[in-house]
């Protein structure tokens, strides 16, 4: 397995991230963190192990400077600006793309909290490039009209005690013209920290990748 800090130009910034790739990789998984979290958020990492063991990549980075993260009022805003989220992402999905061991692979993006906002808004500007995307206690209905114009395959993982965020779920999902899969783990909270609850979040990340991944690659072989 290959691990490397990267450095991941977006609009004038220098973004830091995270890539470890197993060998052989057969995907990629592009992380986006919530607001106030980071590449080095423990619950994401532990998500990321559990795709290494389906040999899929994984790239987990800061869509924001240290600056910009600094939370006072100055900078406050731009945990929340979803729209430069999304861009940054689209810079990371295409930095992937020029990678040697990476650009090749199929594309998933990986969104928790805020993070899974601006991953719909990603996947509705690169259709074409990103297999599928999958939310971990996610906010969907930040992302607003992209919500429209998702055509990948979305997971939508939230704990059964998270009533608001599970609402919201649901009403971002009737609104996806792509296939969804709403998975509701019992007894959990936002950050999914009950006994088990985080493990069941990971294992059902890692099927729904792999599957797709395993889809898209015989896809291939047959065209």
């Amino acid at each position: 397995m290959i691990s490397r800090v990267v450095s991941v130009p977006a609009d004038g910034a220098s973004l830091v991230g995270d890539l470890v790739v197993p060998e052989p990789a057969r995907g990629v998984v592009l992380f986006a963190h919530g607001s106030g979290s980071s590449r080095h958020s423990p619950r994401n990492r532990m998500v990321a192990a559990e795709l290494h063991t389906a040999a899929l990549a994984t790239l987990l980075m800061d869509l924001l400077t240290e600056r910009e993260d600094r939370y006072d009022a100055r900078t406050a805003e731009y945990r929340f600006d979803i729209p430069l989220l999304g861009q940054r992402l689209v810079a990371a999905i295409d930095w992937l793309e020029r990678q040697p061991q990476v650009g090749e692979l199929p594309l998933a993006l990986f969104g928790a909290s805020t993070g899974a906002a601006a991953a719909l808004v990603a996947a509705a500007a690169r259709p074409h490039r990103v297999l599928t995307v999958v939310s971990r206690g996610g906010r969907p209905d930040l992302a607003g009209d992209a919500l429209d114009a998702v055509r990948a395959p979305v997971l939508l993982i939230v704990g059964g005690d998270d009533r608001q965020v599970l609402r919201l779920n649901e009403e971002a999902a009737r609104r996806l013209p792509a296939p969804h899969t709403l998975h509701v783990v019992p007894g959990a909270t936002h950050l999914f920290e009950e006994p088990g609850a985080l493990e069941e979040a990971a294992a059902v990340a890692r099927q729904w990748c792999a599957q797709r991944v395993r889809a898209a690659r015989e896809a291939a072989q047959r065209r």
